[in-house]
């Protein structure tokens, strides 16, 4: 199947390559890379076939907006759309409903699997209308491991599901960094490293982001001082305390493991070396050197 893949980062160039790795024809377009991709979006049309599908792999916000207008003026009627971004799940109801009003489809996709996903695949949660959904599934299965791919509902509903996917994510990722500087601060003179490569295996707690931090621990060392204690939040913890007020759902592990990450830029703490050491295993997410901490 065809696909126009727009953003070839982290997760696009993986994606990319896992489709292609299945026998995809995918063609790319990425402003930011010189070699073998589309010079526009214009070029990116012209070389696929009608009906497309065009698949926004871009960060969330003004960029992903830009780039929405942008195929929304260019594409034919019967054309798709998929965010693949991190976006809000508002803004991909309201843009659902623009594409609509020109005869085009918008599908989001939430998409999970950090820079681990070309080789175990991608989790992907797809929100949108049944026919174009229907019609993108030999993608989605392609990116996706087995069983690791769901229509999620109508339009918004991918992404709102993995905005609260990535709720849970913060909440988890605090609770093993407070476990952690118990133990660092401890009396006791322990290996964290051995003490996570233990929990690997029969423990309650073990768990693929525990396998990372152990990874983490074995690159940086038990007490990662390579690592400054400061944590990025990329807005999706935000949103999801957002729509749980809204809906009076009470989320305090969730909320407390946001304003942990605030505090991470003021304190210096062993938990959030262990966050961002987590983060950047799983997702690539740059980490600051510890000679740059405050």
């Amino acid at each position: 199947m065809q696909l126009g893949m727009i953003g070839l980062g982290r997760m696009g160039n993986g994606m990319t390559e896992r489709l292609r790795e299945h026998d995809h024809d995918v063609k790319t377009y990425d402003p930011n890379v010189d070699a073998r991709t589309a010079s526009s979006l214009e070029e990116l049309k012209s070389q696929l076939d009608a009906p497309r599908a065009f698949w926004l792999m871009i960060p969330a916000g003004k960029i992903t907006e830009d780039a929405f207008q942008e195929l929304l003026r260019i594409a034919d009627k019967g054309d798709t759309v998929v965010d693949g971004g991190n976006s809000n799940f508002r803004d991909s109801q309201r843009r659902y409903a623009e594409a609509q009003a020109k005869g085009i489809h918008f599908v989001d996709v939430g998409v999970s699997g950090g820079i681990w996903g070309l080789r175990v695949g991608f989790c992907l949660m797809a929100g949108g209308d049944e026919e174009p959904v229907k019609r993108l599934e030999p993608i989605f299965t392609a990116l996706a491991p087995e069983d690791g791919y769901a229509h999620c509902g109508p339009s918004g509903a991918g992404h709102f599901v993995k905005m609260v996917h990535n709720g849970i994510e913060y909440g988890l990722m605090q609770s093993y960094a407070e476990g952690f500087e118990v133990m660092d601060h401890s009396e006791f003179d322990l290996d964290l490293e051995q003490i996570s490569g233990i929990w690997r295996y029969g423990s309650v707690v073990r768990s693929w982001l525990l396998e990372l931090l152990h990874d983490a621990f074995d690159q940086h060392g038990s007490k990662l001082d390579d690592i400054a204690p400061y944590v990025e939040d990329s807005g999706e913890g935000r949103w999801t305390i957002h729509e749980a007020m809204a809906e009076n759902v009470p989320v305090p592990v969730i909320a407390a493991s946001l304003f942990a990450r605030f505090s991470s830029r003021d304190e210096v703490g062993f938990a959030s070396r262990v966050t961002a050491a987590l983060r950047n295993q799983f997702g690539g997410h740059a980490i600051k050197e510890a000679s740059r901490s405050k």
